[in-house]
């Protein structure tokens, strides 16, 4: 695998995408994609990502056209088990969208807060993304200590906002932590933060917050997809958000912060 002191070009990292299955026939079944997709249509909330969806997404077919278009997976509503895709192409054009949106933000010395649902997956991708924020003089925004939701601790490490429970940081689509945080914020008398980079319900609740927010998604979590789509997310990443090895995202971060004109 390439290494981060590599900047792939756009044939090399979608090469690397493929053959690591963060795109391309990914790991994530058809089955379980189509079951999200249902629930989400059906008014689960846990599948909004802390979105407010309201009655606009009640057609299965219609979050399926959208997916197809935003991250890449089959078309044919017939194609109900087996292997899905998410199209590489889209994850690198996505990939330079949120380039040009770091960029502005670094150029702009932005206050910015990076939070995960995925600590086994994206911990580090958020992480250099924010070293390199903070390097260009962006404010990192600092997460008040105490913090709890969801019978848990809302934690920040290397920069990262996380989930913690049991003194282990938990994979979690609950957008009630990010909910904490710009609460605690609001209530300690400080501005939200300018952008948000996040996954999950960390980068849902963002944008509905009303914040400029760049969210990483699977094919399996489409409220992401929908909120890009309708313009309250910024910019939803389509990729497999957890390989069987996060070094393997190192090439993409490595491209997007060098489109960024992030790196040195």
């Amino acid at each position: 695998m390439p290494s981060l002191s590599l900047v792939p070009s756009r044939p090399e990292l979608i090469e690397h995408l493929i053959r690591s299955r963060i795109a391309g026939e990914v790991a994530t079944p058809r089955e379980n994609n189509l079951a999200h997709y249902r629930e989400l249509a059906n008014g689960n909330r846990h599948y909004w990502l802390g979105l407010e969806l309201g009655d606009r997404w009640v057609d299965e077919q219609d979050v399926l056209a959208v997916m197809t278009e935003r991250c890449g997976v089959n078309e044919d509503p017939e194609h109900r088990q087996g292997q899905d895709t998410i199209d590489p192409e889209l994850t690198l054009d996505a990939l330079e969208r949120a380039a040009d949106t770091l960029r502005k933000a670094a150029d702009g010395r932005s206050r910015v807060l990076l939070a995960t649902g995925h600590p086994g997956g994206l911990l580090d991708v958020h992480a250099r993304t924010g070293f390199a924020l903070a390097a260009a003089g962006c404010d990192i925004v600092k997460v008040p200590i105490g913090l709890t939701a969801d019978e848990g601790v809302v934690a920040q490490m290397a920069g990262v906002a996380m989930y913690e429970r049991g003194a282990t940081l938990w994979h979690t689509h609950s957008p009630h932590p990010m909910a904490t945080i710009l609460d605690a914020l609001a209530a300690d008398g400080q501005a939200p933060p300018d952008l948000v980079v996040a996954d999950h319900g960390w980068a849902g609740c963002a944008a509905q917050y009303g914040i400029d927010t760049i969210g990483y998604a699977d094919c399996n979590d489409p409220a992401l997809f929908l909120a890009e789509a309708e313009g309250t997310l910024s910019v939803c990443v389509p990729l497999d958000d957890h390989v069987t090895n996060p070094r393997y995202y190192e090439p993409m971060t490595a491209y997007l912060l060098h489109a960024a004109g992030l790196l040195p």
